[in-house]
């Protein structure tokens, strides 16, 4: 099993310190403090020194978190900030691109920083498969939010189809693409398992696919998901549509008690590989400035 988190390269982010239930994080020129359920150790630094740094703290609304459902709560300026700015992500041997961010009423700003590891792997893989076929590869992000594995893979050079099931967060990624620089990326508004069916009907084939499911949602017409029910159903159907060579899959979860192993048994056997089969698995982690691991996902990467 591997773990990776971002490189000392990404000028734009760091973890500062965690604990106590808490990260202080700082995005490009602004420091934010969030809940993380997962810091269960001590700060570093102590609360004097996290409000001398920290320029918003986001404080829950009651029942934050429990039964895999986020309350809403209110972000508390400590220092004069905007509600929205820019950070570049770029690094050697990684995509250049710009995201926008933004104080949601849920503590997500735009951007989980921790998936760096996964956009560097996206477009080197992208890259190399376009190398290896003179082609332009074809990328479906499912469930793509605001876009970075999407930017990723555009900047590698892919004709990339984008889909979510959120208008707003699709106008989100398409600023991320303009203020980019780039072009090209095809939106998608719609359930992600209505469509993966129907390429599957068409006899589409892509050689990349990306998927972050959340534990809980709905598509644009009510459409329910639960990522225990749904997940191994629509691996099968994203198995029928990945190429059988020179292509990709990018599996990331975030649902507490879904271990590596878990992914990458539930890819093994919807794809029926076995062992050797360009399978890997690991966990993605944010590393604070004095060494704590803080981990938050697990992915199950494919190269065939």
């Amino acid at each position: 099993m591997t773990i990776e988190f971002p490189s000392e390269n990404w000028k734009d982010y760091e973890l500062l310190d965690s604990g106590r239930g808490e990260k202080l994080e700082r995005f490009g020129e602004f420091i934010l403090a969030r809940p993380e359920p997962k810091a269960l150790w001590d700060k570093t630094l102590s609360e004097e020194q996290w409000g001398r740094l920290v320029h918003t703290r986001f404080t829950p609304g009651a029942g934050f978190g429990k039964a895999g459902k986020e309350d809403s709560g209110t972000w508390e300026r400590v220092r004069k900030m905007p509600d929205q700015w820019w950070i570049r992500y770029s690094g050697e041997d990684a995509p250049d691109f710009r995201l926008r961010l933004g104080l949601t009423s849920f503590k997500h700003v735009g951007v989980f920083p921790e998936q760096a590891p996964n956009w560097n792997w996206i477009f080197r893989k992208t890259s190399s498969i376009a190398a290896a076929t003179g082609e332009k590869p074809k990328v479906l992000n499912l469930f793509a939010y605001t876009g970075a594995a999407s930017l990723a893979a555009r900047c590698a050079g892919a004709d990339v189809t984008h889909l979510d099931s959120v208008r707003q967060v699709v106008t989100w990624a398409h600023e991320n693409q303009d203020r980019s620089g780039l072009d090209g990326i095809r939106w998608v508004i719609e359930d992600a398992m209505k469509f993966a069916r129907r390429e599957e009907r068409r006899g589409n084939l892509y050689q990349g696919i990306i998927l972050d499911p959340p534990a809980y949602g709905h598509g644009p017409d009510g459409e329910k998901w639960k990522l225990d029910e749904c997940l191994f159903d629509m691996m099968k159907n994203v198995g029928h549509i990945l190429a059988p060579e020179n292509s990709f899959l990018v599996l990331n979860l975030y649902s507490n008690g879904f271990s590596a192993i878990l992914g990458e048994t539930v890819v093994r056997e919807a794809f029926g590989l076995h062992s050797g089969d360009g399978l890997d698995s690991g966990e993605l982690i944010l590393r604070d400035k004095f060494g704590k691991n803080l981990p938050l996902s697990i992915f199950v990467r494919l190269s065939r």
